[in-house]
């Protein structure tokens, strides 16, 4: 009986401290949930401590988040970059395409203001196809052939000046001789102003390095102006009369002082040709 008792006081005492920290816990529960109060030494420690160990885990996994994100807007920034050197290169080709657009415009505004110039001749403007480097002084192809009415002999000029003349024909393309080539620019006659008055000379040479003639002949004891024009004279069956050659650039005389010699900047560029026009005299 004794015993019994004994084990039923246990219990109701086990059963009463069950009760008890369930309580304790509770109002431990209650006061930490309560924010306005302030916190208690060892709180403040578990507090901080517990921030320390919170920054000190999350830093790798911020340091690598980071740098992912890093490399991320690397790689975005590379491929930008690729696209802007892209569109740089595009850019370029496009300003280089029109350029060259306007250069090519701009020649065949000043061959339409020749053909009005010339109205008084007959003209056929022709492109240049080809020309053979190791004959560049000499000769070009043009696409205009017996087919357009070319005919050997003819004149050919660009808005600047003479270029030379026809000196091969097949039905759809012609050879064009230059006048930068020796043997064409010997012996044509022409003529420079001097004041109401012309003189007259021959072309004896061409030099491609200054882009000079050589202009000889001429008996006349009359002065000559550094920066006279120099014509054709349409001497002969060839080049009309007027068709500009260039101007005097130096003025010298013989080795036996009896004429001058002069020195005569081609007013072509025979390293700048495209395009050029046929010429013939209208009685041909």
């Amino acid at each position: 009986m004794a015993m019994y008792r004994k084990r039923g006081f246990d219990k109701r005492y086990l059963f009463i401290l069950v009760v008890v920290a369930i309580a304790l816990i509770l109002v431990v529960l209650a006061i930490s949930l309560n924010n306005d109060r302030e916190l208690n030494p060892i709180e403040k420690v578990c507090k901080d401590i517990s921030t320390v160990v919170l920054k000190v885990v999350s830093a790798p996994f911020n340091f690598v988040h980071d740098k992912f994100e890093e490399m991320a807007l690397k790689d975005d920034i590379y491929e930008k970059y690729k696209e802007l050197k892209n569109k740089e290169k595009q850019i370029d080709s496009v300003i280089s395409q029109n350029e060259n657009l306007e250069n090519e415009i701009s020649k065949l505004k000043d061959t339409l203001k020749l053909n009005t110039v010339l109205s008084d001749k007959v003209f056929l403007n022709a492109t240049i196809v080809s020309r053979n480097i190791g004959y560049w002084y000499e000769e070009i192809t043009i696409d205009k052939g017996s087919k357009d009415g070319v005919k050997k002999d003819m004149a050919v000029i660009n808005p600047k000046g003479v270029v030379g003349k026809v000196t091969k024909v097949s039905n759809y393309s012609s050879t064009v001789g230059l006048l930068s080539n020796d043997h064409m620019s010997d012996k044509i006659s022409v003529k420079i102003k001097t004041g109401d008055d012309y003189v007259y000379g021959l072309i004896s040479m061409y030099d491609s390095k200054s882009n000079t003639y050589t202009v000889e002949g001429i008996s006349e004891n009359k002065e000559i102006e550094i920066g006279a024009s120099v014509v054709t004279t349409g001497m002969g069956t060839v080049f009309p009369s007027g068709l500009m050659i260039g101007k005097v650039k130096k003025v010298t005389t013989d080795n036996f002082d009896l004429s001058k010699v002069l020195e005569v900047e081609a007013a072509v560029d025979f390293d700048d040709l495209d395009y050029v026009t046929v010429l013939k005299r209208v009685s041909n």
